[in-house]
């Protein structure tokens, strides 16, 4: 997705990613015990300041577990990949073998897929931010299709059953866009009634919200399991960092797609 959703260019990259992290942070503005988040995936154009707006306030992690949407359908509903690296202009990314070896053993229906993650953008428009910011890490994709609400409890489950034995840090990352293509006060509207739910650590609220408001957040999924594995973790703060809408970049406001950035405080420091 390179030169499509982010510049394809190394130093234009590089730039762009300074830009929208901001100086570096003092070390009390970083959320030591920040466990988990949520950040946008759209073109960094529209969405990247909301993102970096997170990614600068997080401590470093030896490790990521990155959920995000299947957008197009491809593959299999919970696709994974084990092996091998990422490749941004920053330079290759290395997937952590192990962690999801062991996701796979503590997750029911994680299948070892490329082609689910074969055309997806969500995902790796999070990978240069993490380059720019951390620099080495290791992480496992995560791609969540069309599964039902006890499956994603279940897949957020597993998550922390996993990652309270694993021998390495890792920070969950979910990776969503809020409510799409309407106005920019309809939206506004709406995505503060799911924001409301994640702020709540509710997942059966989030969930039940969205359907009855028809509040199109398309890494629902990605947001629930992250919750749920968040509250088993012992969650106990959701901040919300930014929101913004495509409207606040110099798009139309007859029709948006919101964004929001989120940090997820756990139980104590991680670092």
């Amino acid at each position: 997705m390179a030169g499509q959703f982010y510049p394809s260019n190394r130093e234009a990259l590089t730039k762009a990613l300074e830009n929208y992290l901001g100086p570096k942070v003092p070390p009390a503005e970083v959320v030591c015990d920040a466990i988990a988040c949520v950040v946008p995936h759209a073109g960094y154009m529209y969405s990247g300041h909301v993102a970096g707006a997170v990614y600068r306030r997080l401590p470093p992690s030896a490790s990521y577990l990155i959920l995000c949407p299947n957008h197009f359908g491809n593959g299999q509903p919970l696709a994974i990949m084990s092996r091998g690296y990422w490749q941004t202009p920053l330079g290759l990314a290395p997937l952590d073998e192990a962690l999801a070896e062991t996701l796979r053993q503590n997750c029911v229906g994680i299948t070892e897929d490329v082609e689910a993650h074969s055309e997806e953008h969500s995902l790796e428009v999070q990978i240069p931010f993490l380059q720019q910011q951390v620099g080495n890490f290791s992480f496992v994709p995560l791609a969540i299709g069309a599964v039902g609400y006890e499956d994603l409890v279940e897949l957020g489950q597993g998550i922390a059953k996993t990652l309270k034995s694993f021998s390495k840090q890792v920070f969950i990352i979910a990776s969503s866009d809020m409510n799409h293509y309407e106005p920019d006060s309809i939206t506004r509207s709406k995505d503060q009634k799911a924001l409301d739910r994640i702020v709540a650590f509710d997942p059966a609220g989030l969930y039940d919200v969205l359907r009855r408001e028809k509040i199109t957040m398309c890494g629902y999924g990605p947001a629930i399991a992250m919750l749920t594995a968040a509250r088993e973790l012992g969650g106990r703060e959701a901040l919300l960092e930014k929101y913004a809408t495509s409207a606040d970049a110099g798009g139309s406001r007859n029709s948006v797609v919101g964004y929001a950035g989120i940090i997820i405080r756990g139980p104590g420091s991680t670092v």
